[in-house]
């Protein structure tokens, strides 16, 4: 499946039915009068979040939605039925835009959530609405209102409950096929990874969802290497896993693990306060004499314990996915509420 983050779509909802101008003439009735039934309400255009979806790619294919008109009203005092709705169906994390993206008009992020969008047109009301004691044969009826149309961007944060992050080619899609069933672009270049990739972790009879991140460079936060679309990724993990290079030379290791802390903290949303964990990667590829000077550089620059970790040979994952799983029992633990006070 193509992954797609972001999508400019079009939206109108539905017209009002317009009121209807009528009067009753039966046999045998002596009075007759007016007896026009309103217009139908125009379709809303709503937006679902839907579980099992990770990407926006149908809108690739379909930008237009317009919901349906509402029918005019009819005599006998019979209302017009009201249009058909159009819902958008979004993976969970989706955020809706206005046209300009300054405005979240709606932030999707629990499955069965909904929102409208934009809401329909009234019907117009028939002439039996304007029957009174003084005009006992309105010929008067309203028009429907009009639909709203608009244009609005779609705006996908996949959720993940951990997130791989790093300089290209710092080991985050080794990492994520050696411990989940997950499949990602695996080379020897930089940028090999073009779009996020999401895998199920399971471990010690527990699951959670790990993201790899592609990898950010220097101005990320402002938009080079398509950075701000990345980082927009890392806003939805809970805790992040920091790759660093180990093959790099003992002086870069310190300073590419900084880069990507200035980078985190330039975009702002939290995410240089968000939970960290730091993982020399390449483990297997360092001589041992050389190890121990590596993990003290890093464990300097980055003020915490650093594990190190070869997914090829699968050396220190199962000590890792630990650690995570730690860290997310941790702020499970603090986000739960306080037991009631029992007298």
């Amino acid at each position: 499946m193509k992954f797609l983050d972001q999508s400019k779509i079009y939206l109108r909802s539905g017209n009002g039915g317009g009121g209807c101008v009528s009067f009753r003439r039966e046999k045998f009735i002596e009075f007759g009068g007016p007896d026009g039934g309103n217009g139908g309400r125009g379709g809303d255009v709503l937006a679902e979040c839907v579980a099992g979806l990770n990407t926006l790619i149908d809108f690739r294919y379909r930008q237009h939605f317009k919901a349906r008109s509402g029918e005019n009203g009819k005599g006998r005092e019979r209302s017009g039925r009201a249009g058909a709705p159009v819902t958008l169906r979004v993976p969970p994390g989706t955020q809706i835009l206005d046209d300009a993206r300054e405005i979240v008009l709606a932030d999707l992020t629990e499955p069965s959530q909904r929102t409208v969008l934009i809401r329909g047109g009234d019907g117009g009301r028939g002439n039996t609405q304007f029957k009174s004691s003084t005009n006992r044969a309105p010929r008067r009826a309203e028009p429907g209102w009009p639909g709203r149309e608009q244009w609005v961007w779609l705006r996908l944060k996949l959720i993940a409950d951990a997130g791989l992050i790093g300089l290209p080619n710092a080991g985050k899609s080794t990492l994520l096929a050696a411990v989940t069933g997950a499949r990602p672009k695996i080379a020897d270049y930089p940028f090999t990874t073009l779009h996020p990739a999401l895998g199920v972790v399971a471990s010690d009879q527990r699951e959670f969802v790990l993201a790899d991140i592609p990898g950010l460079i220097e101005g990320a936060h402002a938009g080079r290497g398509l950075g701000t679309r990345f980082l927009g990724h890392v806003e939805r993990c809970r805790v992040l896993v920091h790759l660093v290079d180990g093959t790099a030379e003992t002086e870069q290791i310190a300073a590419a693990y900084a880069t990507i802390r200035a980078e985190l903290g330039a975009y702002g949303g939290g995410l240089s306060e968000k939970q960290e964990i730091v993982v020399l990667t390449k483990a297997d590829a360092i001589p041992s004499a050389a190890l121990p000077a590596r993990l003290a550089v890093l464990s300097q620059a980055a003020g915490q314990p650093v594990t190190p970790v070869s997914a090829v040979a699968h050396q220190g994952t199962e000590a890792l996915l630990r650690q995570i799983r730690g860290h997310l029992d941790s702020i499970d633990s603090a986000a739960a509420p306080a037991p009631a006070f029992a007298p």
